[in-house]
């Protein structure tokens, strides 16, 4: 295990000093599961105060206020989206392990960071949505961006007294950023999980960005699932549970017997998904699409969607489509691009992952970052967690070197 870093004293806020060591573990509140406090600083003359929410009911109670500021917020991605989160917390969170740290102005919601805290084997503070999310961020209302974060990181500080905070999958261009740049400790940048993205333009302009001989290859494609007569429909929200049931069982059959995800299979996640789809597809945020040939259910597509940036998050597709040859990634791209680009949205993201069918179409490659930060005395600590992650980044380069060496074998 390692060994705790020294404490000393160092400043909670320009107005406010503590000269008392760090305990152990963060503070508890026992009767109380949200703090408040005035944070020093101020923007068109409001003071700036703090939250932190621990309990799941308090999550729950901040949806209004936090849809408020996610619209607010311009590089928010649906994984940011309150619906999404405080599923994901009901699904997968442990008690007594949320900090969702808030900030207001004036009494009105501005910037907000949604963590818990975990043990590696010293306390750390990362991003709701782990794994099953392909991006994770802060929220920053746009229109006093500088001013939050700078709030925000002081608020982050105070409720990191004795933890490194862990922040991965973040977008380049986020908020986090901003918070990761008026940090008043230890800070590092890491890379983290390549992304691809395509512009959201219409199916004909992403054929051409095909190669000449690919392009014709593609429209045959097309033309082919048209004279199928397979028809689409987006699902109404009052049919969303059923839809999520019928996704996860297409999900299954495509890739019985092929390695699928295990997660994908959980009741946890079934139950998530069913719980933060139905209010997202309310919101505007997400879409299921059903796909149906002779009037039978042959495919299933869930999109997530922002106001920037729309990405196919998990499909499902019955096998009966392999056997007729059709190309079902073709397919969903049709349907996600025509769907999306009346929206204004700029971005189709393929989100995480490096897979070659994606790269026939020249997405352009953009890699997430990790930000750790930490309190000056905790610099010990959130080095560690870099010597770690820059040992698994080297191991899983290494074997993917090994892997492509077999294919060519």
């Amino acid at each position: 295990m390692a060994t705790p870093p020294k404490t000393r004293s160092t400043p909670a806020s320009p107005t406010t000093r503590t000269t008392a060591q760090a305990p152990a573990t963060p503070a508890r509140v026992t009767r109380s599961t949200t703090v408040s406090s005035p944070l020093a600083g101020s923007f068109s003359g409001s003071v700036f105060t703090t939250e932190l929410v621990r309990d799941a009911d308090g999550f729950a109670a901040l949806a209004p206020a936090w849809n408020d500021l996610y619209r607010r917020s311009r590089t928010a991605t649906p994984f940011q989206s309150h619906a999404w989160l405080h599923s994901w917390w009901l699904s997968y969170g442990t008690p007594g392990r949320l900090r969702v740290v808030l900030v207001r102005r004036g009494g009105v919601l501005v910037a907000a960071a949604p963590l818990m805290l975990i043990h590696r084997p010293f306390p750390v503070l990362i991003q709701l949505g782990g794994s099953i999310s392909d991006f994770s961020d802060v929220l920053l209302d746009d229109g006093c961006a500088d001013a939050a974060a700078a709030a925000l990181a002081k608020a982050l500080a105070r409720t990191a007294r004795t933890a490194v905070i862990d922040l991965r999958e973040v977008r380049p261009g986020a908020a986090a950023e901003r918070v990761h740049a008026c940090w008043p400790g230890t800070r590092r940048q890491l890379a983290d999980s390549p992304c691809l993205e395509l512009p959201a333009v219409p199916m004909d302009e992403l054929l051409g960005r095909l190669a000449s001989a690919r392009a014709q290859r593609a429209r045959a494609k097309l033309r082919k699932l048209d004279a199928l007569g397979i028809e689409e429909r987006v699902v109404p929200e009052d049919e969303i549970p059923g839809a999520v049931e019928r996704l996860l069982e297409l999900h299954r059959l495509q890739w019985q017997g092929r390695g699928v995800t295990p997660e994908h299979l959980s009741t946890r996640f079934a139950a998530h998904l069913t719980r933060s789809v139905r209010s997202m597809v309310r919101q505007g945020d997400a879409m299921i699409t059903e796909f149906r040939l002779a009037g039978e259910l042959v495919a299933s597509d869930l999109t997530l969607m922002s106001s920037q940036l729309a990405g196919g998050y998990l499909y499902g597709a019955d096998p009966v489509l392999r056997a007729k040859k059709v190309d079902v990634a073709m397919m969903l791209l049709r349907t996600c691009a025509r769907q999306i680009g009346a929206g204004g949205r700029t971005t189709l993201s393929m989100l995480r992952g490096n897979e070659p069918y994606k790269h026939h179409w020249r997405p352009d490659t953009v890699c997430n970052q990790r930000y750790l930060l930490a309190r000056t005395y905790l610099t010990p600590w959130l080095h560690l967690l870099a010597a770690r992650a820059a040992g698994r980044g080297r191991a899983a380069a290494l074997v993917k070197r090994l892997r492509r060496g077999g294919d060519k074998a």
